[in-house]
């Protein structure tokens, strides 16, 4: 590793620095702008609120028509409690019977994380019906009630089995009607809500209805608008909890079909009042969306992600989502939506063409990852997981396919590198001419003429550097993020899309954690062992002991960085990582190997033979120099004076 690649990966990870910073201020500055919006509509909401309750002589409603409370306007509790199951060939899925809403899904032949010898446990998204779904119905003037304190009667049966001819779970709330001879209560079955669910049985989404029938004797007159209300509390079902709670968030697709999340760190809280496609809750592997179908939308809503208040390590975040929708009457009204419940997987998710993939991430924040990862990486992944290939294998292929097609670029790097160290009598002799520090803008005007002279460029070993560094933060991107590698074993490591730990502690090292990574440690001595083989064979050309020794350090210092760094992610992407310093350090001694130095450097002096035509940079870089070097020699000359 010479100096122009260490340059070049400094100014990498500067431009990097700086781009995170840049866009966090920018974010915060829309927080702060979006907070105080909310506070003002939320004054206004409640203004509102107000003049309605106190607002009797404008209630079209009679006194004596008006509903009656919730426990004797939906009194269907003869359903009891328990659940709805509905199973399909993906998942089996359950449905309260209060509530009439998706309770938790069981997914079939997908297990959550056990311990290495211990039996396989079946994963469960919303374990214990750790997630509620209600919409807030308004009766007349007397308040608002909720669908999830209501029983739904089942027109399907207790369980359905989807095929091809049962695909359907049909759950209705009734209301109460009076019988004024009995004076008590009967189900008016000509007036009710529905949640119409529709399934395929090969599929992870299905469809959600909501229809109003004949309602508008019940709830308050001509209200269209309508609130759900989604709560949710996702569970760890990884190895690694900190990293799946640090990737847990909400995610949602705006009124301009843009995908965003809130804060994935931190608590946050986002309100719209414009339109929304879909709104999900998304985790590492895992997500549940629930989108307005076909041309539909929600028209306004809130979104708020919090940190567990407890210790518990096994909830994730908690989720809550209110989503305002509108229907067209309360006489034959309908909403249409889809849930989809499952793997977080881009080729899945991508196939229902609603920008669902977004959820994994790729690097969607900077162009030339994710096109990067869209255009080669996952597209050869796939390719190869067709042959059937183990994935320890794909991995290995895949590492030798992108060092063939950077080939070129490795090969430039070299010989710009090979160049230099060839030049290096003429370097030592220019270093011994001007030995002085005051000396040093006469040695960089030789030293640059000698290379042009020679036509050699400094920079051609660094912009290569640059052109395959996305490459390399592509991969870091997609290793974590390939739902294919979960619970995929290779050698030592159980699962190749987390920590591949060989010793676990019991107790936490400060910025290491509470295990040791094979793999990570194996990549880092792999990085040390060729950064010293790099230094001794490519020794540098220029610069005195003490800049050599500070290049030293900042070389030998970021592979340590990484083991600590490295030591909780994937182990597959620190394994791409070992393999891509094995492989470049062959392709190194290949290339020292194919190149004769002695005959480059009489290429070299043959090159200092012809004229050199200079460039408008290269000639304004000469004035520039010799406006610096003047300006320096004033300087001094009024020194002595003084």
């Amino acid at each position: 590793m010479d100096r122009n690649t260490v340059i070049g990966l400094l100014l990498i990870f500067a431009l990097f620095l700086g781009f995170s910073f840049y866009q966090s201020s920018q974010v915060k500055k829309q927080q702060e702008a979006r907070m105080e919006q909310l506070q003002a509509e939320e004054e206004q909401k409640s203004m509102e609120m107000k003049d309605l309750s106190l607002n009797d002589e404008d209630d079209p409603v009679p006194a004596a028509e008006k509903q009656t409370p919730l426990a004797e306007a939906f009194s269907n509790a003869q359903v009891g409690d328990g659940d709805y199951i509905v199973e399909t060939e993906k998942a089996v899925y359950h449905f309260g019977k209060k509530g009439g809403t998706l309770k938790q899904v069981e997914l079939k032949d997908i297990y959550r994380y056990t311990p290495k010898d211990s039996a396989k446990k079946p994963l469960v998204m919303f374990e214990g019906g750790s997630q509620e779904m209600d919409i807030k119905l308004m009766l007349g003037n007397q308040g608002e009630i909720s669908t999830g304190d209501c029983h739904f009667v089942s027109e399907s049966g207790e369980k359905l089995t989807v095929d091809d001819k049962n695909n359907k779970l049909i759950l209705r709330l009734y209301p109460n009607a009076k019988t004024d001879s009995a004076q008590c209560s009967l189900l008016d079955k000509e007036a009710y809500i529905e949640y119409a669910y529709t399934f395929k049985k090969d599929d992870y989404m299905f469809d959600f209805d909501v229809n109003f029938v004949n309602m508008d004797g019940y709830l308050y007159p001509n209200k269209r608008n309508f609130t759900i209300q989604w709560g949710a509390q996702p569970k760890c079902v990884e190895k690694n909890y900190d990293y799946e709670k640090n990737i847990t968030s909400i995610y949602y697709m705006d009124n301009g079909g843009d995908v965003k999340n809130l804060d994935e760190r931190k608590p946050d809280k986002k309100d719209f009042t414009s339109p929304l496609k879909w709104v999900s809750f998304k985790q590492q592997f895992f997500t549940t969306c629930l989108m307005a179908k076909d041309d539909a939308q929600f028209t306004s809503g809130s979104l708020a992600v919090q940190t567990p208040e407890s210790n518990d390590n096994t909830v994730l975040k908690n989720c809550n989502a209110d989503l305002d929708f509108e229907i067209g009457d309360l006489k034959d009204g309908h909403f249409g939506m889809k849930i989809y419940a499952g793997p977080n997987q881009y080729r899945i998710l991508k196939g229902y063409d609603q920008k669902l993939e977004r959820q994994v991430p790729l690097g969607w924040g900077f162009f030339l990852l994710h096109w990067i990862n869209r255009g080669v990486i996952i597209p050869v992944f796939n390719w190869l997981e067709g042959f059937g290939l183990h994935y320890g294998l794909i991995i290995l292929l895949l590492t030798i396919g992108l060092k063939i097609v950077l080939l070129p670029v490795s090969y430039k790097t070299y010989m710009s590198s090979a160049k230099m160290r060839a030049l290096k009598p003429e370097i030592e002799a220019i270093n011994a001419k001007y030995p002085k520090d005051e000396d040093m803008m006469k040695k960089q005007q030789a030293t640059m003429s000698l290379y042009r002279s020679a036509g050699v460029k400094p920079a051609g070993g660094c912009l290569p550097m640059l052109l395959q560094m996305p490459i390399l933060i592509a991969m870091y991107r997609f290793f974590p993020a390939a739902y294919e590698l979960r619970q995929k074993s290779f050698l030592w490591a159980e699962d190749l899309s987390t920590y591949d730990s060989i010793w676990d502690f019991g107790f936490s090292v400060p910025l290491y954690g509470d295990h040791m990574s094979l793999f990570t440690i194996l990549m880092t001595i792999a990085t040390l062992v060729y950064t010293w083989l790099n230094n001794k064979l490519m020794s540098p050309t220029q610069g005195n002991k003490d800049q050599q020794r500070m290049m030293n350090i900042m070389m030998y210092s970021m592979p340590i960085m990484f083991l600590f760094m490295f030591n909780n992610f994937s182990s597959a992407l620190t394994y791409y990582y070992l393999l891509f310093n094995i492989f470049t350090f062959v392709q190194m001694w290949i290339f020292r190997a194919a190149i004769n130095e002695e005959k480059l450097h009489d290429t070299l002096q043959q090159n200092m033979k012809k004229p050199v035509k200079k460039s408008r940079w290269e000639l304004k870089m000469e004035e520039l120099q010799k406006q610096q070097a003047q300006m320096l020699k004033q300087q001094q000359n009024q020194q002595r004076r003084k």
